[in-house]
């Protein structure tokens, strides 16, 4: 399948020569779009559509350099090539500080300069990716790691305080998984960390953030809900849970059961550090009263 490339230019007549300058590639299989201004472009890019963007630094009453600050501070993933007409400036290093992976003279530009610099930006826009992905997930079950969850719960806090919008935090234990480890030892613990995050990623909304909190214990954090609605949540994994053993390899089947506290904000708490405190408490309450269970901050505090 043809890689998509997008080309962000005022110049009809750059297009023309860029669409010439493909035919011309040794290898790899492009297909080539263009839009002429600011606002498309970026609306382009932002879609993800794209493996890679060659970008000029003149749009009319705006530049590229800013182009790429915005869409940076969207999330845009897309590997950057800046174009400019300009030499003998700082704009080349101006570009590659804005997060732009390779910088190009327009007039020095041959099909096998413009192709390697495709290659290279997609070659480190793939390493750039991975990296971020380390720093990010979980390496053994693949959901955000505790990193993210302290991130995220903070800009939810502060979303939830500016809009009115309450939102729920679920912490999730695997009941009795030392056991697991200890009787069958930490590759079959690794099997079931990764089934039960599997079960509880399924389980979420697409807008819910799943996430290991450490050890044996999981976060979810529930937007636009309250406890009541997260209690449901946290009963739907309870009992996909304990409805299906974990085959671990060969005859090790393993039956599991988890147990959920529910906290949400602003109601039981006034930060961050409030909300994990109510979540835990009532986590230690569904294990304290027999495990296999899901109790709210409520049900402790009423």
């Amino acid at each position: 399948m043809a890689r998509k490339v997008l080309l962000i230019d005022d110049d009809r007549l750059q297009f023309a020569l860029t669409k010439q300058q493909f035919k011309a590639f040794v290898s790899g299989d492009y297909e080539l779009e263009w839009r002429e201004t600011y606002k498309e472009g970026l609306s382009e890019l932002l879609s993800g559509d794209y493996a890679v963007c060659l970008l000029d630094y003149r749009l009319g009453e705006r530049d590229g350099l800013e182009l790429i600050r915005e869409a940076i501070e969207k999330n845009c993933r897309v590997p950057i090539i800046f174009l400019t007409a300009e030499t003998g400036s700082t704009v080349d290093i101006e570009a590659m500080n804005a997060g732009a992976l390779d910088y190009l003279v327009k007039g020095e530009i041959s099909p096998q300069m413009l192709e390697r610099s495709m290659r290279y930006a997609l070659k480190l826009g793939d390493t750039l990716e991975a990296l971020r992905r380390l720093a990010t997930r979980d390496q053994l079950t693949g959901l955000l790691n505790r990193r993210m969850f302290d991130e995220i719960l903070h800009e939810e806090i502060e979303r939830s305080q500016r809009f009115d919008r309450p939102f729920s935090l679920i912490l999730v234990d695997i009941d009795h998984f030392k056991n697991v480890n200890d009787t069958h030892g930490h590759l079959a613990g690794d099997v079931v960390l990764r089934e039960v995050a599997r079960r509880m990623d399924k389980k979420a909304r697409s807008v819910d953030r799943v996430m290991r909190y450490g050890g044996e214990e999981f976060a979810i954090l529930m937007l636009e809900g309250d406890s009541d609605v997260a209690r449901r949540l946290a009963d739907g994994v309870r009992v996909s849970i304990e409805a299906d053993a974990v085959p671990t390899g060969g005859d090790l089947v393993l039956p599991l059961t988890i147990s959920a506290g529910v906290a949400d904000f602003p109601r039981d708490a006034n930060g961050a550090n409030e909300l994990i405190a109510a979540a835990d408490k009532a986590l230690y309450a569904a294990k304290e009263g027999g495990r296999n269970r899901v109790v709210t901050f409520r049900d402790i505090s009423a």
